[in-house]
């Protein structure tokens, strides 16, 4: 729980991020609501509207605070293959370090919301390594594709699983298989 904040001390938009944050590590996305920040900040869920238009604006600031505590694995001397496959893990650990993250990442960026900055990353990425320009675009959204849907499987599954609605045993994650599979499928379309 944050501290307590001094009646006088205006709130910030980390603060009601922050906020956010512990919410959905401690009861998931559905039990997000502006309501249960204002109460565990201690003021009226209208003062959340002076920071945010609405709860989905503060929801794509929540999806890229995500993603920017996630970890960057250093890639300096990596080959562009090495550096996608390494900055796509980084970005399933972020999204799976928070539950219901991938469904809440995945949606801010399908709405257009938050969570841009891993496709202009990846774009980048697939450009430097010579993937024409209106093929880039389209990988990098398959790799995320690929990373958020996932993720969301892998905690849609526990999430069952914890509720008793799943008890069968579940191999382990073939996460890396199927990166492989997309990286090598975007390598096959580079130019000769």
């Amino acid at each position: 729980m944050p501290p307590p904040r001094h009646p006088r001390s205006p709130l910030t938009h980390a603060q009601v991020v922050d906020t956010a944050l512990t919410i959905l590590a401690r009861v998931g996305l559905p039990d997000l609501t502006m309501r249960a920040i204002g109460s565990e900040l201690g003021v009226q869920q209208s003062a959340l509207y002076h920071h945010y238009a609405n709860k989905q604006a503060l929801l794509g600031s929540v999806a890229d605070e995500i993603l920017a505590r996630g970890s960057r694995t250093p890639s300096h001397d990596a080959t562009w293959q090495e550096r996608v496959r390494l900055r796509c893990q980084d970005l399933h650990a972020a999204v799976t370090g928070y539950p219901d993250g991938a469904d809440l990442v995945m949606s801010m960026w399908a709405f257009g919301m938050g969570a841009q900055a891993p496709f202009d990353e990846l774009r980048g990425l697939l450009a430097d390594a010579g993937l024409p320009d209106d093929v880039a675009p389209t990988a990098a959204r398959t790799l995320l594709h690929f990373v958020y849907g996932h993720a969301y499987d892998e905690q849609s599954h526990a999430h069952a699983t914890r509720s008793g609605i799943v008890t069968a045993h579940r191999t382990p994650s073939d996460f890396e298989t199927g990166l492989d599979i997309v990286v090598t499928g975007i390598a096959a379309r580079l130019p000769d």
